[in-house]
């Protein structure tokens, strides 16, 4: 079973300790709720046309691919005074909290260094925030997936315990998420930290600035509180005598049948349809739906402001139906007779929410030529409906179209319906795929 028997009986850490680790996920999650609704409009304001802006989201699926599984081959065999996970929660922690003040003062930065106001694209500020945003991705990874390898190690292999760190972990993550989206939605938040605000900061900006302020004190609170307080248990001494890590990867790539390619290919459709959305979201309901530019008048300005703090409070409803919805998967799962069905039927309603921003868009077009006033916020029925679009589709989790989605909106003349188009054909796909070869899971009945 790969441990002894005297492992197995050991017992596992008492609750609280499992309850302090997974506490972390609250703190990195904040951080990616600001990274997912204010950054990409923010990128925006510093002049990065729109078709290039997916481009800088490319660090997610590379940091994913390449610093998760080196990360955690690392940390397996790591051996300091301070254990195999600590460092690396401890180094992801202090590259988070840099990351952030780089991005975060990204403007001021680059204004120091010889960024005009007057200038619409500011080179060295985006130098500075592409940078801040790779390294706070790759951060996040090496804070959040030793964390997980944390969990498991307290569980000392009772699979109970580890049923509960998870789910503590899921409900720290949906914590996070509520409480970094609801910041990102307070366009008065830089108020209590009236500094941020300067020559080269606007409002937006400096609501950014201390959002990422909040995040680095949450963030530190929760992992000082975490290390100092849990100790790791001993590692395990057979590690050592595995395979090479790319020799491991070779041998699971090789020992892969049909329905495990199967279900790469349903995942991978469901990740093209999922990330137009997570990446644009905000940026959709500035511009297509109250009607407001980056680039525009005062008023125009004002209005993709509004829309932006209205599409974080979107994405907040998102993380709190998604929380909901993660307690009704199993149950669920049994009602229709399996995983592949509900999987299934979960993409077609992905696919009819993301159909519908089309809708939501020619609704609120029509709303603003039939409005007596120019540049008003949409009516009610509209800002009703795309929260609702919202709340529905805290279902899956998703990211892989960053090469897409940009030169495709600017092949069909900009905007983010394109890109929101294929995520709703692709999401169709994979529920189709889901329903008719994915093969259902062996029943140990």
């Amino acid at each position: 079973m790969g441990y002894s028997e005297s492992e197995s009986l050991e017992k596992p850490s008492p609750i609280w300790k499992v309850v302090s680790v997974a506490s972390i996920a609250a703190g990195v999650q904040f951080g990616w709720a600001l990274q997912l609704s204010l950054l990409t409009p923010y990128v925006q304001l510093l002049g990065v046309p729109h078709m290039w802006s997916s481009f800088i989201w490319l660090c997610g699926p590379i940091s994913g691919m390449i610093v998760q599984p080196i990360v955690g081959y690392t940390s397996d065999r790591l051996k300091t005074k301070y254990g195999r996970r600590k460092p690396f929660i401890a180094a992801g922690t202090a590259l988070i909290c840099m990351a952030v003040l780089l991005i975060g003062y990204a403007v001021d930065f680059g204004y120091a260094f010889g960024d005009r106001l007057d200038q619409k694209t500011k080179p060295r500020a985006v130098v500075l925030f592409v940078l801040g945003f790779w390294i706070l991705d790759i951060a996040n990874n090496m804070v959040q997936d030793p964390s997980r390898a944390f969990l498991a190690d307290l569980s000392k292999h009772n699979q109970r315990r580890m049923r509960i760190g998870n789910a503590f972990f899921s409900f720290f993550m949906a914590v996070g998420n509520i409480s970094g989206y609801a910041a990102g939605a307070n366009a008065k938040l830089y108020h209590f930290l009236p500094f941020t605000k300067t020559p080269a900061c606007d409002t937006y900006c400096a609501n950014l600035k201390t959002c990422f302020f909040v995040d680095i004190v949450f963030l530190l609170v929760l992992v000082i509180s975490a290390l100092s307080t849990v100790s790791e248990p001993t590692a395990e001494d057979n590690i050592d005598h595995e395979d090479p890590f790319f020799e491991q990867v070779k041998a699971a790539f090789r020992s892969f049948g049909k329905p495990m390619w199967i279900l790469f290919l349903v995942t991978a459709l469901n990740w093209i349809a999922w990330f137009p959305f997570l990446m644009y979201n905000t940026d959709w309901v500035g511009t297509e739906v109250y009607g407001g530019s980056v680039d525009g008048k005062p008023q125009q300005r004002n209005l993709y402001d509004m829309g932006v703090r209205a599409g974080a409070l979107g994405l907040m409803l998102t993380a709190a139906s998604l929380g909901l919805m993660s307690l009704a998967v199993d149950p669920l799962s049994k009602l229709l007779g399996g995983s592949r069905y509900l999987w299934g039927i979960v993409n077609f309603v992905l696919s009819a929410c993301l159909a519908s921003t089309v809708w939501v868009t020619r609704k609120a077009e029509h709303g603003r030529n039939s409005m007596p006033t120019p540049y008003s916020p949409p009516k009610s029925d509209v800002k009703t409906a795309t929260f609702a679009l919202f709340a529905a589709t805290g279902i899956p989790q998703a990211m892989f179209v960053a090469l897409i989605s940009g030169p495709l909106d600017e092949a069909f003349g900009g905007g983010n319906l394109p890109a929101f188009v294929l995520g709703a054909v692709s999401s169709a796909l994979s529920g189709i795929f889901a329903l008719t070869i994915l093969p259902s899971p062996i029943s140990k009945a």
